[in-house]
């Protein structure tokens, strides 16, 4: 059985079930539900998936909200997910899910690599991490493992990982200064800016470069940005 009109990926027509030349629907196959906001994406996700033997791409979604719609309908096995979405967000589509009974699994699927985005998608209960630079044998593998109930996380990502989970994890109030750090505020100026003492900034200040393991505030705004924890310019 294949579903190869990239129609299938649009939304509207996600809501339908994949079914066979008879008219029922296939019940061996791994159900597919596409999460992603860029159409071009879903239309070739879904073209290359419908031609594996034993998947079926029975649904896409442009944000969390629809995905959540389709989800009631067409109880997927396996979400093929995006985490930066307009609305509600991959990792908030994820932790909506927590709390239903039986889940669909999660593979991330993703353009972003940053170590703070992995953990929150681990975090928040992803069974699976891939770039969307995976070749298609490694996605078809990984859509496998993670419905079989295995993790799928490549050794690389694994590393990084491990190596953000050592870390004590950042508070609300870190990260924001963290990101007045990043921006090259000085603790004078950061407590001026949330109504603190510049002690209490510098304070702060401290128990950041502390945990992410740095000499000084010019290292601390380096690894910010190169771990994902302060977007710039969005």
């Amino acid at each position: 059985m294949e579903c190869n009109d990239p129609d299938v990926a649009e939304p509207d027509a996600g809501r339908e079930r994949c079914e066979d030349a008879t008219g029922a629907a296939e019940e061996a196959s791994i159900r597919i539900l596409l999460v992603d906001d860029h159409p071009v994406v879903r239309a070739g996700l879904a073209s290359m998936l419908s031609s594996i033997r034993g998947i079926t791409v029975c649904g896409a979604a442009s944000t969390g909200e629809e995905a959540l719609d389709i989800i009631n309908l067409e109880k997927p096995d396996v979400l093929l997910l995006d985490l930066r979405m307009p609305g509600m967000t991959g990792i908030e589509l994820l932790k909506a899910l927590r709390t239903r009974p039986f889940p669909p699994k999660a593979l991330v699927l993703t353009s972003y690599s940053s170590d703070e985005e992995i953990y929150r998608a681990i975090e928040a209960g992803a069974q699976g991490y891939l770039l969307k630079s995976a070749p298609q044998a490694e996605i078809v593998t990984a859509i496998q493992s993670v419905y079989r109930g295995r993790n799928h996380i490549t050794p690389r990502i694994a590393a990084r990982l491990a190596e953000r989970m050592v870390r004590w994890a950042l508070t609300p109030r870190e990260l924001e200064i963290l990101e007045m750090v990043v921006r090259g505020l000085t603790n004078g100026q950061i407590g001026n800016a949330l109504r603190i003492s510049e002690n209490t900034a510098r304070n702060h200040v401290n128990s950041i470069i502390r945990k992410l393991g740095v000499s000084g505030r010019t290292e601390a705004a380096t690894a910010a940005i190169q771990q994902g924890l302060v977007r710039l310019g969005d």
